[in-house]
């Protein structure tokens, strides 16, 4: 039985639990009781970066509760700067752990409430907090999931009537990106340079990047470790999933254009991936599985799965332009869209042998939907600057400029609460100067 699908009993999904922590109450808070993410942070009286739950408008120190004996772990495996420790434990270590934590923040439960001492020990602001990577990340791949995304791209630079490549339907696509570049959300990206082939030129020039644009995407961090030369099953390949985050994978488009010829992008998304810093557990978001779209033709034996593998997650684009006091919605749309599941992506990336280790990051690929107002990227939205974005301030974009701000969010809407991923957010910065 797939672990993750089959616990169908969560006392921690109750819809009807409330937190004697009234901000985790408000029925537009992303972290209620029922989500309970994991992060890193440090904070004003404590700069050692250490794990940490989020809870309404606070971040439960896990350190200090495993120490004074009310959580059944080792406090060394909070007390550092990465989850990576504590993922190493498994499943049944991170559903224990977010039991216990779900029982002591429960209304009519008085271990951790009527403990004032504690509590002011335990329970951090996430105003006075600085959230961090969450993991540390060995290697990152991003997919190509999304059919209306591939059929938007295929349809501006290809024939409309051919947008897929043949293998498109056969296999989920992805590519190999940099690691060592994925950032947490509020880092500041600086624009990058690199060759560009402009129309009327027969060589490319070196410089900054003129069509800079998002990909709004989520990402799964890998929370069970493969064995080189094994693949994961399709139908187990949840088991192996910590938890999900925003991702957005900043592109330099004119900068890809040029170099993705033969193999594919390269240092127009090696130079930024900023990642969401709170990590929703599949167990979370299991009241949210949804069926994913209709497969045809039908996939190869070894990326079949029975059941419900996607979840319906609400996601938008805030785009706040550089001298405008307020933020725009430009995209709205939804993770149920994507064609190829998680499970289908790790299942393929494993299929060939390649192993994969605890902190890996797996991105969707840009999440687009059937309609203008849901596509996610500027790319697709503006037609790769056809028809520039007219926004309530005046100001016009075709794609990102200096000094914009660009925020994904997403949450999954449940019976008067919701499971949120909170903000992930980055401003651009003008490139360096070149030579």
């Amino acid at each position: 039985m797939n672990v993750a699908q089959g616990d169908n009993s969560q006392v921690a999904n109750d819809p009807k639990l409330r937190s004697w922590l009234e901000s985790a109450n408000a029925p537009d808070c992303d972290f209620p009781i029922q989500n309970l993410p994991f992060g890193v942070f440090s904070d004003r009286a404590n700069a050692s970066a250490r794990v940490g739950v989020a809870i309404g408008d606070s971040i439960v120190d896990l350190a200090v509760l495993t120490k004074e004996g009310l959580l059944p772990h080792d406090a060394a495996l909070f007390d550092r700067a990465s989850l990576n420790a504590f993922i190493a434990t498994g499943r049944a270590q991170w559903r224990a752990l977010r039991t216990r934590l779900s029982a002591l923040l429960q209304a009519d439960n008085a271990e951790l409430r009527d403990d004032a001492a504690l509590r002011k020990r335990a329970l951090i602001a996430q105003a006075d907090a600085r959230l961090h990577l969450p993991v540390e990340i060995p290697g990152y791949t991003d997919f190509y999931s999304s059919r209306e995304h591939a059929t938007n791209v295929g349809s501006m630079f290809r024939d409309p009537k051919n947008a897929l490549l043949p293998n498109w339907l056969e296999i989920p696509i992805g590519y190999n990106g940099r690691a060592s570049s994925v950032v947490v959300s509020g880092t500041q990206v600086m624009r990058p340079n690199g060759q560009i082939k402009l129309p009327d030129s027969e060589r490319p020039v070196f410089a900054p990047c003129r069509k800079l644009d998002i990909e709004l995407e989520m990402g799964f961090i890998v929370g069970v470790g493969s064995t080189l030369g094994d693949a994961v099953p399709c139908e187990s390949a949840e088991d192996y999933i910590f938890g999900m985050v925003l991702l957005n994978d900043w592109s330099a488009r004119d900068i890809q254009q040029w170099e993705y010829v033969p193999l594919g992008p390269f240092n127009s998304k090696g130079f930024a991936t900023t990642i969401s810093p709170w990590i929703v557990t599949l167990d979370a978001l299991e009241p949210f599985r949804c069926q994913q779209p209709e497969q045809n033709p039908q996939p190869i034996s070894y990326l079949r799965h029975s059941g419900e593998h996607a979840f319906d997650i609400h996601l938008e684009v805030d785009l706040r332009a550089s001298g405008d006091a307020q933020a725009q919605t430009v995209s709205r749309t939804n993770f149920r869209y994507m064609y190829w599941s998680m499970a289908q992506q790790l299942a393929h990336h494993t299929s060939g042998g390649c192993n994969v280790r605890i902190g890996d990051l797996m991105g969707s690929g840009t999440i687009s939907g059937p309609t203008p107002a849901s596509w996610g990227s500027l790319l697709e939205s503006t037609w790769n600057g056809q028809r520039p974005l007219q926004l309530a301030s005046g100001q016009t974009r075709a794609f990102i400029q200096d000094g914009d701000e660009l925020t994904l969010r997403g949450w999954c809407q449940g019976d008067g609460y919701r499971v949120g991923f909170g903000a992930c957010a980055g401003t651009i910065l003008p490139a360096r100067e070149t030579a």
